[in-house]
């Protein structure tokens, strides 16, 4: 497995390659969630690359970009057992310049839910993913759908700007008890992860009330009195093209939350 440190090191290896090229973007700290994306594109590809970039542009300020986690030996290994051919590790110097050509979401659907909660985020995300599509150059890129709204805005940029890309979304993975999987979750103190536990089921309550009703406020109800947070952001409920919809649409929905546990933000959602 190669190491590829920075973005002239990989458009070379990239040059080289035979075949179709799978590529998986990540921040670190990976777990199960990533590994699933990693065999996807296994499975799918000739060639995989992985990116590991905790990318600074997409922390605002206050957030948590200095202390988030970084384990890049470990990250390393599950790679290499992976069957991964390459991972690109390039830093904020050799990936940003000072004064930069940037790219802006949209300005309805990257602005609202996430992009309300934290303005400027999605700027940097379809920044750095720009970036990276064009010196990893890949068939196929793979994202989660714990992150749907970006994995949307990501699709909207590659349909935009014409890449030549097919983005492959994985099904969100959880734990055993159902709380979804992200690097953040060490942050949860034990009391914490309990409470976590309550995004889930309220989404899980979400999905099957939807069975019996259509109405939204019948079930956002019953969330509320499952949800055990400390600050509530958002409980949304939007069509595949994150448009508000006003009752569910079964196979055309998505229900979003976002809530602070402790200090620690978390997201998911449920297709239905």
């Amino acid at each position: 497995m190669e190491i590829l440190k920075s973005p002239k090191e990989a458009v070379n290896f990239r040059n080289n390659l035979k075949g179709s090229v799978g590529f998986v973007p990540t921040m670190g700290a990976l777990h199960e969630g990533h590994l699933s994306l990693i065999k996807k594109a296994r499975e799918e590809n000739d060639n995989v690359i992985v990116s590991i970039f905790v990318n600074p542009t997409q922390f605002l300020p206050g957030e948590d970009f200095n202390k988030y986690p970084r384990r890049l030996e470990a990250d390393f290994e599950i790679c290499k057992r992976a069957g991964v051919d390459a991972v690109f590790t390039p830093n904020p110097e050799n990936m940003y310049t000072d004064d930069e050509i940037l790219i802006k979401a949209p300005k309805i659907k990257g602005y609202i839910l996430e992009g309300f909660f934290r303005p400027g985020h999605f700027d940097g995300v379809l920044q750095v993913v720009n970036k990276l599509f064009n010196i990893i150059r890949p068939t196929r890129a793979y994202f989660g759908k714990k992150d749907a709204q970006q994995l949307y805005l990501i699709k909207q940029m590659v349909k935009n700007f014409f890449f030549n890309i097919e983005i492959v979304e994985g099904e969100t993975v959880r734990e055993k008890d159902g709380l979804a999987l992200s690097s953040r979750n060490i942050y949860l103190s034990d009391e914490e992860r309990k409470r976590a536990l309550s995004i889930s089921k309220a989404l899980k309550r979400a999905a099957k009330l939807s069975t019996k009703t259509d109405d939204i406020e019948t079930i956002k109800k019953e969330m509320l009195d499952i949800l055990e947070v400390d600050e509530l952001q958002y409980i949304a409920f939007v069509d595949r093209d994150f448009n508000y919809i006003q009752k569910i649409q079964p196979g055309n929905t998505i229900v979003l939350i976002a809530a602070y546990v402790g200090t620690t933000r978390l997201i998911d959602n449920i297709y239905i």
